[in-house]
């Protein structure tokens, strides 16, 4: 199992909050990625997604899935830069 953490910057200011609060909920629709949260950290004005799944080491299909949600929910999104901020190996229960 890995935790992915992913961060985007480029996002309209005004849209941060309420975009973290609809990805959150759009990621629900995809039960493959776990334990999945999106954040705005407005000090830094990005949007920082995490979590875990099992196949996605280096993030990449994170990365896609969290594109398209970007897309989906913030009107105007403009040229976000998404890039891996962490990817971590989870110990899974003996």
């Amino acid at each position: 199992m890995y935790r992915v953490v992913l961060h985007c910057d480029g996002i309209p200011i005004g849209s941060g909050l309420q975009a973290a609060i609809d990805i959150t909920e759009e990621f629900t629709h995809r039960p493959w990625h776990r334990n999945v949260v999106c954040t705005w950290d407005g000090g830094r004005q990005i949007l920082v997604l995490q979590a875990d799944n099992d196949f996605d080491e280096n993030g990449l299909a994170l990365m896609d899935e969290f594109s398209d949600a970007i897309s989906a929910c913030i009107k105007d999104a403009g040229d976000g830069n998404i890039r891996l901020a962490s990817s971590t190996r989870l110990s899974t229960p003996a």
